[in-house]
C-alpha cells in the first residue's frame, strides 16, 4: 500500500477520505480472491478510472494520483489476464455495476418513493374531498368510457379493447418515454423530476381512489397491480435516477460541480437503461395478461407479489449484499485512512 503524505492540501485530504474504505476494498480485491472473477474487476475498473480522471484534473502530481494510477493499472491488467467475450460485459452490468450505483443511490431512491407516495396520498384525499378532482386529473373521457363499463359489468373492458402486440409496442415505448423525461427533468436541480414524480402519484391516488368509490377497488387492484407493480415501481426508480443527476449538481462535494454533474448523469443513464427490461415485462403483463380479469385471485397475487419481490431484492436487498460482499474481501489488509 503507498504510503500516502500528511502535507497534501485540504481538499485532496477531503477526497482521499472520501473514498479510502473503497480503495482499499479495490487493492484487496486485487491480492485476494476478487481478481478470479474478471466481471468484478470490470467494475473496479469503471470506478477508478472515475477517482483516476477527477485526481488527475485536480491534483496532477499527487501521491493520491499515482496511487490511483497504479491501483488502475493493476487492475487492468488483471482483465486482460482474463478477458472474456463482449457478450459478458452484459452480465457484469446486471450482476455488478447497476447494483453498486444502487448501493450509493439509496437515498435518493427512498426520496423518490417519499414524493411518490405523499403525491399518491394527496390525490386520494383530494379525490375524496371533491366530486370533481377524478374528471380533473384522468380527463372526462377516460371517466366516462370507465362508467359506461362499469355499467356493462367489465370495469377493466379498456384493457381488452385493443389488440395485443400493438397494446404490447404502444405501452413500452410511452413507459420508457416517461421514464427518460422523469430523468431528464432532473438537470433542473432534481426539481423537475419532483414534479414529474408528484404529478404521477397525485393520478395514481385519483385513479384507484375513483374504482374504490365505485366499490372496485380489490377488483381493480388484482388487476392493475398485475402490471402496475413493475411500472409504479420502474417510473419511482426512474426517479432516482433523475435525483441522481439533480443532487449532483446541487452537493458536488469534493469535485468541481461539471465533474459531479458528469458522473451524475453517467449514473441516472445506467439506471434508466437497467429499467428497459422491467418495462417491457409491464408492457407484456399490461397487454397480455392483464385483459384476463377473471383469473383466480391466488394467480394475480403471485404476480404482484413476485413482481415487487423482484423489485426489493433486487434494487435493494442485492447491492446491500454485494456490498457486504465486496468488504469481507479486505480482511487483513491495510486501511489507507491509517495512513493519513
Amino acid at each position: 500500500m503507498v504510503q500516502l503524505l500528511m502535507n497534501q492540501p485540504v481538499k485532496e485530504i477531503t477526497f482521499l477520505k472520501q473514498n479510502a474504505d473503497k480503495w482499499q476494498q479495490f487493492d484487496s480485491l486485487i491480492t485476494t480472491k476478487g481478481a478470479s472473477d474478471p466481471d468484478l474487476m470490470a467494475d473496479l475498473f469503471i470506478q477508478l478510472t472515475d477517482d483516476l480522471s477527477y485526481a488527475r484534473t485536480n491534483y496532477p502530481k499527487a501521491k493520491t494520483t499515482q496511487y490511483l494510477n497504479s491501483l488502475a493499472a493493476r487492475v487492468h491488467q488483471e482483465i486482460y489476464k482474463r478477458k472474456k467475450e463482449k457478450s459478458k460485459r452484459i452480465i457484469t452490468f446486471w450482476k455488478y455495476e447497476l447494483p453498486f450505483i444502487f448501493k450509493n443511490s439509496q437515498k435518493q431512491l427512498m426520496y423518490s418513493f417519499l414524493i411518490f407516495a405523499i403525491a399518491m396520498l394527496i390525490g386520494i384525499v383530494s379525490a375524496a374531498k371533491d366530486d370533481t378532482f377524478v374528471r380533473l386529473i384522468l380527463g372526462d373521457s377516460y371517466v366516462n368510457m370507465t362508467i359506461e363499463n362499469i355499467n356493462k359489468g367489465d370495469p377493466m373492458a379498456v384493457y381488452k379493447s385493443m389488440n395485443q402486440v400493438d397494446m404490447f409496442f404502444g405501452i413500452t415505448i410511452n413507459n420508457i418515454r416517461v421514464a427518460l423525461i422523469c430523468f431528464v427533468l432532473g438537470i433542473f436541480f432534481s426539481f423537475g423530476t419532483g414534479y414529474m414524480l408528484f404529478s404521477n402519484g397525485v393520478m395514481l391516488g385519483a385513479f384507484q381512489y375513483f374504482f374504490y368509490a365505485k366499490g372496485l377497488l380489490l377488483q381493480s387492484v388484482l388487476a392493475i397491480w398485475i402490471h402496475g407493480t413493475l411500472e409504479i415501481s420502474a417510473i419511482i426508480i426512474a426517479g432516482c435516477a433523475g435525483l441522481t443527476m439533480g443532487n449532483s449538481i446541487l452537493f458536488p462535494g469534493t469535485y468541481s460541480r461539471a465533474a459531479s454533474f458528469v458522473r451524475g448523469a453517467k449514473q441516472g443513464v445506467k439506471i434508466v437503461i437497467g429499467l428497459i427490461p422491467i418495462f417491457i415485462t409491464a408492457g407484456f403483463f399490461e397487454s397480455f395478461v392483464t385483459r384476463y380479469t377473471q383469473m383466480p385471485i391466488w394467480l394475480s397475487l403471485t404476480i404482484i407479489f413476485s413482481s415487487l419481490s423482484f423489485i426489493i431484492w433486487y434494487f435493494i436487498i442485492y447491492p446491500i449484499q454485494l456490498n457486504k460482499k465486496a468488504k469481507r474481501y479486505t480482511n487483513g489488509e491495510l486501511n489507507i485512512s491509517n495512513n493519513l
